[in-house]
């Protein structure tokens, strides 16, 4: 199976107050996307070689709108973006979780998938663990596994970021090792995980992205630790990487998030669209 996801972040906030967003009002924006998208992917599923799954990841406020404007045979999974390590259980907890985002409220609100682990979320654990004092770059990994391990109960999949640092890019394989192995401990085989690889060293205005050898051999590496689960490309799925992608065998699918990157910077769901086609050899 490929995977075609997509991070909206915060892409949502109207450029008058330093945002992207030029395409809706802030309070349709989520069911915006998916009215001005999903059409437009029911004709690549139709037209592709192979199954594949198309998931959104919005910000909290617009799941809901999300979540309404999927029609009846709509192909799109609507997902949010992390949840609390923590839960409602029966006798112990009926919803004590002010200001978290637990996994059963947004199973119970429409959505199929969650993203975990992506490096902004690790940055900002990093950020209020350092606050403490804590350093250690595994606890943020043990967090992570709280999160992953609410998530597959709830009945959500899952999409794991990992990746590694540039001051980490000479021991990567331990990096790696550490994120899969601490992340997912204690999570099914069968749970529906799949990896998202992020180059964070290669992130950003001005860097130079990693190359099909460098991807190849993370993504052939990530799949060895993690007993074969399918690994996505996590650095950012554009028109201009999405054939290079498309050819690495070990790489199931991508991670889009920006559509386009100078003049009018922003996310445009015809470009959304264009990118998915470029990569399932469609266009």
């Amino acid at each position: 199976m490929k995977h075609i996801f997509l991070n909206l972040k915060r892409f949502d906030i109207p450029r008058d107050w330093g945002g992207v967003n030029s395409i809706a009002e802030p309070a349709d924006w989520g069911g915006y996307i998916v009215n001005h998208t999903q059409d437009g992917v029911k004709e690549l599923l139709e037209a592709a070689k192979e199954e594949t799954e198309f998931v959104m990841y919005v910000p909290e406020a617009h799941v809901i709108p999300a979540v309404q404007a999927k029609t009846a045979d709509s192909p799109v999974v609507i997902g949010c973006q992390s949840v609390f390590r923590d839960d409602v259980a029966e006798g112990r907890n009926f919803g004590a979780f002010t200001s978290n985002r637990t996994a059963k409220a947004m199973k119970a609100l429409g959505c199929g998938s969650v993203l975990i682990g992506h490096c902004e979320e690790r940055n900002d654990k990093a950020g209020i663990l350092a606050e403490a004092g804590v350093t250690d770059t595994a606890a943020v990994n043990r967090l992570l596994n709280q999160e992953v391990c609410r998530a597959v109960e709830a009945g959500l999949s899952v999409l794991y970021c990992i990746g590694e640092k540039a001051e980490e890019q000479d021991r990567w394989k331990e990096v790696l090792r550490e994120q899969i192995e601490t992340g997912l401990a204690g999570v099914p085989e069968e749970a529906p995980v799949v990896i998202a690889y992020e180059p964070v060293w290669a992130i950003g205005p001005g860097k130079i992205p990693p190359d099909q050898a460098y991807i190849t051999k993370i993504a052939d590496y990530v799949k060895e630790v993690s007993g074969g689960r399918d690994v996505v490309y996590g650095g950012g799925l554009k028109q201009d990487n999405a054939k290079m992608l498309s050819e690495i065998p070990s790489i199931d699918g991508g991670l889009i998030a920006l559509t386009r990157f100078s003049g009018e910077i922003g996310f445009y769901p015809e470009e959304y669209l264009e990118i998915a086609g470029i990569y399932l050899g469609l266009r």
